[in-house]
Formats: structure tokens, sequence, C-alpha cells
């Protein structure tokens, strides 16, 4: 059994290197139109994607690879800027609680009340961009080992912008900073204007301690490309 999985392995891992009739450009344009079709089918697709039963306005995929990433970082504390329903700081959570370390600081404009609730779970109310906001994340990260952070708040580029560069401090070493949405424009919602891909091609001219880990969208679809930052420095 041992010597045939062995032999499937290396027939999957040659099937999966070649390209076959498929050329580079041509797979480009598949991604591309494959985006398009799930992104502009939202009632069928991310807005209606669950954890728990609330809702997690997230492509799948990404969420695995956040699995991938928590799992190896076990981060001390992850900071969401945009909580939305809650549905994606539950899913944190609850791989936080599976691997037994770890807090969730979500921000959002709206309160709280009626999201879910979860013992590592806090519940910050205000902008993300507040002085007042900030001080409580400074004060709730102090100390923390490691701590990622996850922007999905308003996707303009210079509230993104602004975000990066407020929160890139609180990113320890080896640790993510990832930028949701990076698709608006890039592929999807052509007409958004400048959004959050160019708030990180702006920001990484000017930080050089932060650099693209392109191997997290190695699902093809994902609604952050360029948008996994692992700090470096």
């Amino acid at each position: 059994m041992t010597r045939w999985l062995s032999v499937k392995a290396r027939v999957l891992r040659g099937i999966i290197g070649r390209r076959f009739s498929v050329g580079l450009t041509t797979e480009a344009a598949i991604v591309e139109r494959f985006h398009r079709i799930y992104h502009n089918a939202g009632e069928r697709t991310w807005l209606n994607t669950h954890w728990l039963g609330i809702p997690t306005l997230k492509c799948p995929l990404d969420l695995w690879v956040y699995q991938e990433i928590i799992f190896g970082l076990k981060p001390d504390a992850i900071v969401e800027c945009g909580t939305a329903s809650g549905g994606s700081a539950l899913y944190m959570a609850s791989i936080l609680d599976i691997i037994g370390v770890g807090e969730v600081i979500t921000i959002d404009l709206q309160d709280a009340v009626g999201k879910p609730q979860h013992k590592r779970v806090k519940y910050l109310v205000g902008s993300t961009t507040s002085q007042e906001i900030v001080a409580s994340v400074a004060r709730l990260v102090s100390g923390k080992k490691t701590v990622m952070v996850v922007l999905d708040s308003d996707h303009h580029k210079e509230h993104v912008l602004n975000e990066l560069r407020t929160y890139s401090g609180f990113v320890t070493r080896g640790s993510y900073l990832i930028v949701e949405d990076t698709v608006i424009g890039h592929p999807v919602m052509p007409d958004f204007g400048d959004g959050p891909m160019e708030a990180v091609g702006q920001f990484l001219k000017d930080n050089a301690d932060f650099s693209i880990d392109r191997t997290k969208e190695k699902f093809y679809l994902s609604f952050n490309p360029n948008g996994y930052l692992v700090k470096t420095r």
C-alpha cells in the first residue's frame, strides 16, 4: 500500500507540474474569468458562505490559507479591522481554540450586539484609524510574542493605506499583515477606483519591512492577490 501511494504521488506531481495545452496567458485569463464569475455570483458564493451559521464573507480557499497561517504562527493575537457579522472572527477564534492559544481583537464601526460570542474574541467599536481604537489595540497586543493583522474594513485606497501604516507596527517579525479584497479592480468591480491593491503598492514602495508572499495564492482563486504580506525584518 505504501509503495502504491508513493507511485501515485509521483504521478500526480508530474500531472500537476505540466501545463498541457494551457499556456501561461491562457491560464491567467481562465483564473481572471473565474474570479469574475465567482465574485459576481455573490448571492450564491461569498455572500452565502457561513462559519457555524454566521455569515463570513470570505472565499473558502482564503479561509483554508488562513488556517495554515494560523497553525504555523500560533499567534498570541490576531487583529482584525472590519468585523461585519463576526463570521471571520469566529472562524479564526475556532482555529485558535483547536491549537490552544491566542485571541482575536476585531474592530468595527457597528456595535457588537448580536454578533457571535467566543472566549477568544474581543470586540472593539469605533473607527480602525481613530486614536482611541489604535491606543486600545496597542495596549491589548503589548508584550505579545506573535501578532498578525487582517485589514478588511473600508476598501478605498487612502483608508487602507492609513491602516497599513498604522497597523504594520503591531505585526511581529515573520508574521502576516493580510490585506483583504485586493481583487477589487483586479479584476472585479473595475469602476471602484483606487482600492486595496493600490494601497499595497504604495505601502511597499515606502516600507521595506514587508514583502508579498505569493505562495499563499496557491489555489489560484483568492480575494487577496498581492495581499498576503509577510514581515521579513
